[in-house]
C-alpha cells in the first residue's frame, strides 16, 4: 500500500507563502518547469528514453507531470514506492534494485496485474524466486541484470558473469530479459566535468563489452539503463545507453549545486526549485538565529543546507528539531521571520515530509502528497 497520511497540510491552496506552517517542502513551480524543459531540450535528437528516478521526489503527481513531458515511465528502489506510483497512475515502472524476500516479490508481481513491471537482478537464485512469484501471480516481469560499473554497491561483473545471468533470466518462463542496469551512482557527484565524463567512459567499455559477449550468446539487450543528475549527458553521448534515470533534476540541491561545468564553473543546467521553508523561532544573541528545520526536516549526509534568502547567514549545525544559523556582516533577522533553505541532499529529504508545497511567486498554487514517503520495504 502506498504511504497515506493524516496530517494535514501545511498550507492552503491560494494563502501566501509567509503564512505557510513550517517546516515545510516548498517547490518553485517556475523553477521545476524550467528543469522539465531543460531536460527536454537536451534530449531532443536523442533516441533514447527517459526514464526519471521517482525516488527523488515520491510524489505521484511530480511522476505524472514528467510522463506527460515524454518520460516513458519512472524507476524506483523499493516496491512500496512502486505501489504508490503504480496506484497513482503510472503504467510502466521499474524497480532498479534487487528485491529478495517472498513478501516482496508476491508483492511486486501483483503489480504487473495494472502495470508493466521491472527489476533489477545480481543472483540466480533471486532470479528463480522472482520467476516463481511471478507464475504464481500469473503475470510477467522485465527482468534487467545488473552489472557493477564502478559503483562497488549491487550488480554481477561486466563480461561473462552478466551474460551467465542473463542466460538464466531468459531460461525462466515468467520473466522477460530486457537488458543491464549500468548505473555509476559514485560518478554522480565528482566535482570535476572531466572527472565525471572518465568515470562514465569507463562505465560504457564495461557495458560494450558486455553487449558483444550477449550478442554472441545470442541474447539481446535491448535497454541498456543508467545515468543520473551528473552524468546524463555523457550516458546519452556514448552510444551505449539506451535509457537514462536522472532523478534530482527536477529539484537540484547544494550538493549538486557544487559541480562543475567543462569551463570548471558551478553547472547551471537546472534550477534550484526545492527549498525546506523555515521560521525564525529564537534569537538569544546578535549573531545567531535558531530555525525549527533541523535533522527531522532535511538531510544533511551530504552537508548542511545552504541558506537562500539572507545574506552573511550560514546554516552551522542541526539537531532534531533546532537548526542554529550563524550570522555575519550585516544580516539581521527577527523572531517568526521565514527563510528557505537549500536542501544539501533533495531525496532524502523530501522523505521527511508529507507534503510539498508548491508555489508562484508568492502564492501557493499547489500542495502535493509525498505519497510513498517512508515507502521503504
Amino acid at each position: 500500500m502506498s504511504h497515506e497520511t493524516s496530517t494535514p497540510p501545511p498550507a492552503q491552496i491560494g494563502a501566501a507563502v509567509a503564512s505557510v506552517d513550517t517546516p515545510a517542502l516548498l517547490l518553485d513551480l517556475d523553477a521545476f518547469e524550467h528543469n522539465l524543459a531543460a531536460m527536454r531540450a537536451m534530449l531532443d535528437g536523442w533516441h533514447g528514453k527517459l526514464r526519471p528516478h521517482a525516488k527523488s521526489h515520491k510524489c505521484p503527481e511530480i511522476a505524472r507531470r514528467q510522463v506527460a513531458d515524454g518520460a516513458v515511465g519512472i524507476c524506483c528502489q523499493k516496491v512500496g514506492e512502486a505501489e504508490a506510483f503504480v496506484r497513482g497512475g503510472i503504467r510502466d515502472v521499474v524497480v532498479v534494485n534487487e528485491i529478495v524476500g517472498s513478501s516482496k516479490l508476491a508483492r511486486l508481481a501483483s503489480l504487473a496485474h495494472d502495470a508493466r513491471i521491472g527489476v533489477a537482478v545480481d543472483d540466480a537464485q533471486n532470479v528463480a524466486d522472482i520467476d516463481r512469484a511471478a507464475g504464481k501471480a500469473g503475470v510477467s516481469l522485465d527482468v534487467l541484470v545488473e552489472v557493477d560499473v564502478g559503483l562497488e554497491r549491487c550488480g554481477v561483473a561486466p563480461g561473462a558473469a552478466a551474460v551467465a545471468l542473463a542466460q538464466s533470466v531468459a531460461e525462466k518462463k515468467h520473466l522477460r530479459f530486457v537488458g543491464l542496469q549500468a548505473y555509476h551512482g559514485r560518478a554522480q557527484h565528482l566535482r570535476s566535468f572531466q572527472e565525471r565524463r572518465a568515470a562514465t567512459a569507463v562505465a560504457a567499455g564495461k557495458v560494450r563489452d558486455t553487449l558483444d559477449l550477449l550478442a554472441a550468446a545470442g541474447l539481446r539487450a535491448s535497454t541498456v539503463t543508467g545515468g543520473g543528475t551528473g552524468t546524463f549527458q555523457f550516458e546519452v553521448s556514448s552510444g551505449v545507453y539506451n535509457e537514462i534515470q536522472p532523478g534530482s533534476y527536477v529539484f537540484m540541491d547544494a550538493d549538486y549545486g557544487r559541480i562543475l561545468d567543462e569551463a570548471g564553473k558551478p553547472t547551471r543546467m537546472f534550477e534550484q526549485s526545492l527549498f525546506v521553508l523555515t521560521t525564525v523561532m529564537s534569537h538569544p544573541v546578535a549573531r545567531r538565529a535558531v530555525v525549527d528545520a533541523g535533522l527531522k526536516s532535511h538531510s544533511v549526509d551530504s552537508g548542511m543546507p545552504l541558506v537562500a534568502d539572507l545574506a552573511g547567514a550560514r546554516y552551522a549545525w542541526a539537531s532534531d528539531e533546532h537548526g542554529v544559523i550563524e550570522l555575519d556582516g550585516p544580516a539581521q533577522v527577527s523572531l517568526g521571520q521565514k527563510i528557505r533553505l537549500v536542501p544539501g541532499h533533495c531525496d532524502p529529504s523530501v522523505n521527511l515530509h508529507d507534503w510539498i508545497v508548491c508555489i508562484l511567486g508568492e502564492r501557493v498554487e499547489a500542495v502535493w502528497p509525498v505519497s510513498a514517503r517512508g515507502a521503504s520495504f
